[in-house]
Order: structure tokens, then C-alpha cells, then sequence
């Protein structure tokens, strides 16, 4: 039974993750870390949750036999800070993407889980879903074809307030939501983009974005003249979809990257015509229990921190192509594990 403490008791940890743990055998919250006492308190006995310290105590829990692991989703410029900090301690990591706020800080993180021997886990949910490891597998499979070019939207209207818009958490649709779509995309097309050009909108007048974009679209050039394009946006209709266009046929999934509600797949080619509508598991709980057999089991676990730093690595040059208006080129990268069956976890969701 590996023990963690939550890092942050924000909207993720209260929706997501705190509830995701208590379906696992394998795994338990001990321990909750906050701003907000108070408040984490109220979270703790709702969940049955011993144990409550506040940021500045946070050495005196590592120190503790109360916990293995920490699961960082504290605001993003923070993530390097604890998990640095509890890496140094010997407990293992799970911290939320994106995995930091710079490149050295990303370095830094990797650096000390090694030196200490522990482990440390980028939170991409999706590489232990059904419906995303279904989608990759039929492209491996060659059931398009050669994948040649993907395509992606993910949008919906934030709330002013949100912490998402706040410049100084490194806020904005690219960081939030535009990250699921360079993931996926690198694994559809099994390499790192090569060269990157982007163009991002702020819209007048909108309080909600004084400070960081409404908008993004980008392009991302992978070997082999391949492509792929996507929108994501905080000021614009719901929309949550992938396609993936082969020599011989397309891949389309719909929703493709929020966890609240199942995934569909549909695959169109001269030899088939597929609709599937997969079951809905839970995303976060695959993920932990995925983790927590890892740190048992003493196997390294994918996606890694190098995953997240490549994903980083990215956003970086597309942050500069949006604001040069230039393309960006990309340094080719050794191969890393991608998601398949062996990260695949499937958990049923709790009955509201």
C-alpha cells in the first residue's frame, strides 16, 4: 500500500485525485498539504483523512514515517519546489504537467529523483485510458495507413477568476490544454516534432484576458514530412476531439482529452468502418494504481520526468514562434517508452 500526501488541495486533488485513490487497493492519501488549513481540514474529514500540515511545515512531514509519495499540484511555477524537495527526502513523485515552469528547474527535478533513487512520474492520465491506448494501437497497427498528418481542438469558456488565466502561474490555453495535444501528437507520430510555428489571439476588451491569450493555434513539424495542427482555447465553444489522417484511412475520437466522460472512437478505411464507445474508467485512478505498482514492484514509470521535459521543451519554442511570428526548430530527441497495454490501467469510476 503505497501512502500519499496530496500537495496542494486545489480543484484537481478535491475532484479528481483524493476520490480517484479511495477506489484503489494499492493506495491511500495520509496526508494533505495546503495553503488553506482550514479549508483542507474540511477536505480531510470528508475523505477520511488523518493527517493536515500547511506549506511552511512540509519538511516535518517528509521527515515523518507517514507517507511514500507526494502528488505535486500546486500552481505550476511551485512544482519544482516540492518536488524537488520531497525527491530529497526519498519519497516518490508524481507531479501534475506541466512538469515545471523552466528548463532548468525540469533538469533539476530529474536530476535529484535519480540521485535519490525514487521515482518521478509526469501526471499525463491518458497514457492509462483505454480509448487513447486503443487510438494508438490502431495506428501502430497500420490500420490507416501511415499517419501523415493529425489534427486537434480543444476549447471551452473559463471563468474570470480562474486560476487557469493567471499569468503569474504560467496560465494560458497553450500550458493548460495545448500540452495534451503535443503529447498526444508525438505519439500518434511515435517522434518529437522537428520545427514549430504558432500564431495566438488576445482578445480586446475580455477581462479574462488581460494577461495571457484567449487563444493558440499551432503547427508542428514531425520527420518524414509529417504534420499536425491544433486550436485550444479558454474564450470559445466546448470542443474536445483528435483526428489522425492516414495513407488508407482516418482515426477520429471524440471526446478526446477531458476525463469526465467516456471516449468514442470512429476508424473509416477501404477495408472497415468502426464506431467504438468505450467504457468510462477512471483516468486518475488508472494512473495512481499504475504508479503505486511501479514504486512497488521498483520499476521505473512511464511517462517519466524526461516525458515531461520534452513536452516543455516544446512549449517553450512555441511560446517564442507566437511571439516572433518565426518558425522554431527542435533538436531530434532519443526515443522514449510510449503508452501501450503495459501502462494501461482500468478502473471503474465510483456511483455518484
Amino acid at each position: 500500500m503505497i501512502r500519499y500526501a496530496v500537495v496542494g488541495a486545489g480543484w484537481i486533488s478535491q475532484t479528481a485525485f483524493i476520490p480517484a485513490v479511495s477506489l484503489l487497493e494499492n493506495s491511500v492519501v495520509t496526508a494533505i498539504v495546503s495553503g488553506n488549513p482550514e479549508r483542507a481540514r474540511q477536505l480531510a474529514n470528508k475523505h477520511g483523512i488523518e493527517h493536515v500540515y500547511p506549506y511552511e511545515n512540509f519538511d516535518e512531514l517528509l521527515a515523518s514515517d507517514l507517507i511514500d509519495a507526494v502528488y505535486v499540484a500546486v500552481p505550476n511555477p511551485s512544482h519544482a519546489t516540492y518536488a524537488i524537495q520531497a525527491a530529497k527526502a526519498g519519497k516518490h513523485v508524481l507531479v501534475e504537467k506541466p512538469i515545471a515552469t523552466s528548463l532548468p528547474d525540469a533538469d533539476a527535478m530529474i536530476a535529484t529523483a535519480h540521485a535519490a533513487g525514487v521515482s518521478l512520474m509526469t501526471s499525463y492520465r491518458l497514457h492509462h485510458d483505454v480509448g487513447t491506448i486503443a487510438a494508438l494501437q490502431a495506428v501502430r497497427e497500420g490500420r490507416i495507413g501511415q499517419p501523415v498528418f493529425m489534427s486537434a481542438t480543444f476549447s471551452f469558456q473559463s471563468n474570470v477568476g480562474n486560476h487557469r488565466l493567471d499569468v503569474e502561474h504560467w496560465g494560458g490555453p497553450l500550458q493548460d490544454i495545448g500540452i495534451y495535444c503535443i503529447n498526444a501528437s508525438r505519439h500518434v507520430f511515435e517522434s518529437d516534432p522537428i520545427a514549430v510555428s504558432a500564431m495566438s489571439t488576445r482578445r480586446a476588451g475580455d477581462p479574462r484576458f488581460a494577461n495571457v491569450d484567449d487563444s493558440i493555434a499551432v503547427t508542428l513539424r514531425f520527420p518524414d514530412d509529417r504534420l499536425a495542427q491544433f486550436y485550444c482555447s479558454f474564450g470559445a465553444y466546448p470542443v474536445d476531439t483528435y483526428q489522425i489522417v492516414g495513407t488508407e484511412g482516418v482515426l477520429n475520437m471524440d471526446p478526446g482529452f477531458r476525463f469526465e466522460h467516456s471516449m468514442a472512437m470512429s476508424l473509416k478505411s477501404r477495408d472497415e468502418n468502426e464506431y467504438i464507445h468505450f467504457p468510462h474508467y477512471d483516468h486518475f485512478a488508472g494512473q495512481i494504481s499504475y504508479f503505486s505498482e511501479c514504486i512497488e514492484q521498483g520499476i521505473a514509470p512511464q511517462p517519466c520526468g524526461e516525458e515531461g521535459l520534452a513536452d516543455l521543451e516544446i512549449l517553450f519554442a512555441i511560446e517564442r514562434a507566437a511571439a516572433s511570428g518565426l518558425p522554431q526548430l527542435l533538436m531530434s530527441k532519443k526515443a522514449r517508452a510510449r503508452p501501450s497495454e503495459a501502462t494501461l490501467r482500468t478502473i471503474k469510476r465510483a456511483v455518484a
